[in-house]
């Protein structure tokens, strides 16, 4: 199996490079669909229609329906049609980005991202997540390239709740160790073949940048100061863990993050919350070295390393099996680690990390 690493054809970021999104966007077209929500409309609507006017770039924002749904992505490809638009722009979080990504999928045109928080490693994938219009999980699409650009305002993830980039530490933990579990197994990653080490250098930089600055982000994000730290931490939550776990490969957190689904009492729990208690799951599984420095490190910046902090106030065994056997399902990611796991492995796993992040 070929060796791959995938990644975004250019990255860009720094404090308010917003307003200059229409000098990178120049090279790909003269009018822009541009996804964003009605919030995003009012806090950003006038800085970008701005910068794209300054090239002669006609905007043409639209407001997104809330779920990344075929029937959302089918109503904007009719809407560039329409319009005879050239490239798609997503600003926003998760949903918005991905369905930005699937209509330039569909149109074959370069898609432009603009993240405006730091809370998952989305922005940077060839990856887009499939939903019904109720919300509920259908497919994952994958597409034959990353996005053409991704320009992430510093000032503007600043700006957004703390809470936010926290979670997106909590998701770009999986990162090295989900990566070096697939690496020893010779497990395929999203990317299609096995891992280089350009792929997992970058996961391992990733951890490191975590454990370095993230307690110290935390603390200025709290504050709404965008600084080193704060730069460092976004960067890689966004790009480095983007690249690492694309290129890197999934193994068990984020397995055990989805069997978390299931519970009703941790739907209030941020994507990347959840799959920092499964990275400690995964370790606990491995009996790995790292296990307590990451556990120090999900209670110093507020990650949660005990089921009590998942929303589950009273353990019910027979719910927490099931969430075992959710993780642990034929098609999950799990299976990716160097030696076999049991719905009855992860269930102890579970217990054992509840303990000792008490």
């Amino acid at each position: 199996m070929a060796n791959i690493i995938i990644s975004p054809s250019k990255y860009v970021q720094g404090k308010n490079e917003m307003a200059q999104l229409g000098s990178y966007v120049k090279d790909y077209g003269k009018k822009s669909l541009i996804l964003i929500s009605e919030s995003g409309i009012k806090r950003f609507m006038a800085v970008i229609e701005k910068t794209l006017l300054d090239q002669d770039i006609t905007p043409i924002f639209e407001t997104f329906k809330g779920e990344s749904s075929k029937n959302e992505i089918n109503r904007l490809q009719e809407l560039f049609d329409k319009n005879n638009c050239d490239n798609v722009i997503g600003v926003g979080g998760g949903k918005i980005l991905d369905t930005a990504k699937a209509v330039a999928y569909y149109k074959k045109c370069p898609i432009i991202i603009l993240p405006t928080v730091a809370s998952t490693d989305a922005p940077c994938s060839a990856l887009t997540v499939i939903y019904s219009d109720q919300g509920v999980f259908e497919e994952y699409l994958f597409l034959p390239q990353n996005p053409n650009l991704v320009l992430v305002d510093t000032q503007v993830i600043t700006d957004a709740p703390a809470r936010l980039l926290i979670s997106g530490m909590g998701d770009a933990l999986a990162t090295y160790f989900e990566a070096r579990a697939c690496k020893i197994s010779g497990a395929t990653s999203c990317a299609g073949g096995e891992s280089t080490l350009a792929a997992q250098g970058i996961g391992k930089l990733c951890y490191e940048t975590l454990i370095n600055y993230g307690y110290k982000a935390k603390i200025a994000i709290e504050q709404k100061i965008c600084t080193k730290a704060v730069e460092n931490i976004i960067e890689a939550n966004t790009l480095l863990s983007g690249i690492g776990f694309e290129s890197g490969g999934l193994a068990a957190a984020h397995a055990i993050h989805n069997g978390f689904t299931v519970m009703e009492e941790c739907h209030n729990m941020y994507h990347g919350e959840k799959v920092a208690f499964g990275t400690i799951v995964q370790l606990v599984l491995e009996d790995a070295p790292e296990l307590s420095d990451v556990i120090n490190f999900c209670k110093s910046v507020g990650l949660p390393t005990t089921l009590k902090q998942l929303g589950i106030k009273k353990i019910n065994p027979n719910k927490i099996k099931q969430v075992a056997q959710a993780a642990t399902a034929s098609t999950e990611t799990i299976h990716n680690l160097p030696f076999k796991v049991t719905a009855d492995d992860v269930y102890g796993a579970i217990l054992i990390t509840d303990a000792l992040g008490q």
